[in-house]
């Protein structure tokens, strides 16, 4: 699915006593890469500043207000180093302009060849001054995975991709207000959490009671025109051939009654109570509306996990793709890689190898068949996956996580609901790490591999203490 053209704000550095050219090409450089790249481009040009650089405090005044007039625009900032760069401006810029996103060092690597006074770069060397100053500034980071890099190289191409994955996420995080629709169920507290904590975060929670829901819907006919949209567009999603039409005009009703709170409260994501409300006081479970919600980037949790959402909401910004939430539910046979992820279902339908409208087959027995249509079945297709888990410390008063990557396989798994065997390296160690501290069963997934993303984005611009399962390079 596409995401949105992003924009870039670009400082190019450059220190007059090194050959100044090399700013002039290494701008010219890196604004085609970025428009190959699909991105726009915020810099300074030739006419308003030497090479359309910044080396003095004017200069750095002036690409700090052309950044402040275009802050709605800009998704990131790139410092280029053609050269040694002027560190103290390239901070200077940073600080004057107070974008608060996400910020890529990317300096150019010398060609052996060209070592002389006329063409030599020592970028190599100004990086580290650059980034010194940053440190010194208090302005977060990256850095790109090569120390040098050409703007035109398939590393930094690679680079580029993830570094608008980091900016996506932390910017969709920023102002982010998340429906909660209903009671958490009482029987799970496990997906407790601090509104506070989230709040102080940047992140606001807008409740609605399923009273209110319940008496909208009440109050809306089958005729009614949203009630009739929605309808249509459930029975275009999914097979629902063998569920009662009194059901599918339930659910038709309950979504256009969400779809329009959500559109009227600013409501980007939401967390639903289920079990067991909804199927005794209404008679059928929201699984399908909540996966059509999510299938469209509006990402949706079961059993009110405001926290859980939030994993999805991450990676689903980070790859552009559907995200589902999953129980780490079963072992899979003695292998102690492989587990089996649940749920029963409202996954977005971009998760199956086929799938069908059905009833909840655990609650069923105990308030009845007839009240529980609506759940989105079949099996997750093999592919790579991410996974997440946020949550509220509340005894440290801040956030936390874990991230991570394995893949959904194609072993054999004869079960109900929406479940996929998955495999993870080391996944005994990540067990033990859920168990030993206290994190939920729940975990946000998606069918991408943007693990390290979700990492830079959350310890460096959020400020949430995250562990990454199985970095690269780290000791086994």
């Amino acid at each position: 699915m596409a995401t949105k053209k992003m924009t870039m704000g670009l400082i190019v550095g450059n220190r007059g006593f090194f050959p100044d050219h090399l700013a002039k090409s290494g701008r010219e450089e890196m604004i085609r890469t970025l428009q190959a790249a699909g991105m726009d481009v915020v810099a300074l040009t030739p006419e308003e500043s030497k090479h359309g650089a910044v080396e003095t405090r004017e200069e750095s005044r002036r690409c700090a207000d052309l950044f402040k007039k275009n802050r709605d625009r800009i998704d990131g900032i790139i410092v280029t180093l053609p050269n040694f760069g002027e560190e103290r401006a390239i901070a200077d810029t940073l600080r004057l302009a107070d974008l608060r996103v996400p910020v890529l060092i990317q300096a150019t690597p010398d060609d052996p060849k060209k070592m002389t006074i006329a063409f030599r770069r020592d970028s190599f060397c100004g990086k580290m001054s650059a980034c010194n100053n940053l440190r010194q500034y208090g302005i977060p980071y990256s850095i790109t995975t090569l120390h040098t890099e050409a703007p035109d190289s398939p590393e930094f191409t690679k680079d580029l991709q993830w570094f608008a994955a980091v900016c996506r996420i932390v910017n969709g995080f920023r102002n982010l207000r998340v429906g909660a629709i209903g009671a958490r169920p009482a029987a799970f507290n496990t997906v407790r959490y601090s509104e506070k904590i989230l709040e102080a975060n940047g992140i606001s929670i807008e409740t609605l009671d399923l009273s209110e829901v319940l008496g909208r819907i009440d109050r809306m006919k089958d005729t009614d025109d949203l009630a009739q949209a929605k309808l249509a567009s459930i029975k275009k999603y999914v097979d629902s051939k063998d569920v009662p039409a009194t059901a599918l005009m339930k659910m038709a009703k309950l979504g256009a009654v969400i779809d329009q709170w959500m559109a009227k409260a600013e409501v980007g994501i939401s967390a639903v109570q289920c079990w067991t409300s909804l199927e005794e006081n209404f008679g059928v479970v929201p699984c399908t509306v909540m996966s059509m919600m999510s299938e469209h980037l509006l990402s949706s949790a079961c059993e009110v996990d405001i926290a859980g959402v939030l994993g999805m909401h991450a990676l689903q910004l980070a790859s552009g793709t559907p995200s589902a939430l999953l129980d780490w539910n079963n072992n899979y046979g003695t292998d102690p890689n492989k587990a089996v992820c649940f749920h029963c279902a409202n996954l977005p339908k971009h998760f199956f190898r086929s799938f069908k409208m059905d009833f909840q087959e655990i609650i069923a027995g105990t308030v009845g068949k007839e009240n529980t249509y609506g759940t989105v079945v079949g099996l997750i297709k093999p592919e790579k996956m991410s996974f997440a888990r946020f949550s509220t410390n509340d005894t440290a008063g801040k956030m936390r996580g874990y991230v991570g990557e394995g893949r959904f396989t194609d072993d054999p798994l004869n079960t109900f609901g929406g479940a996929g065997v998955v495999e993870i390296p080391k996944m005994q160690r990540l067990l033990h790490y859920i168990c030993e501290n206290g994190f939920e069963h729940h975990v946000a997934a998606n069918l991408s591999s943007v693990a390290p993303a979700l990492h830079e984005a959350a310890t460096r611009y959020l400020g949430w203490e995250t562990y990454w399962h199985d970095r690269p390079g780290e000791a086994c």
